[in-house]
C-alpha cells in the first residue's frame, strides 16, 4: 500500500463519519416528537424523560 492510497483511505473515512455525525446532529435538532415518529432515538427512556447513548441529556 503506497502512503497516498493510505492517506486516501484515511480522508475517505473521516468524510463519511463527519457525514454520520452531522445526520445524526441534525436529527437531534429535530422536535422530539419527529424524533419518535422517524423511529430516531431507539434508546430514548420515557419514564426517566433520558436519551441514552448521548451523554444523556435530559429531554
Amino acid at each position: 500500500m503506497s502512503i497516498l492510497s493510505a492517506i486516501g483511505r484515511i480522508a475517505s473515512e473521516f468524510t463519511a463519519a463527519r457525514t454520520r455525525f452531522n445526520t445524526a446532529r441534525s436529527i437531534r435538532s429535530l422536535p422530539l416528537e419527529l424524533q419518535k415518529d422517524i423511529g430516531w432515538p431507539e434508546a430514548f427512556d420515557s419514564k426517566t424523560g433520558y436519551r441514552h447513548g448521548h451523554g444523556g441529556e435530559a429531554v
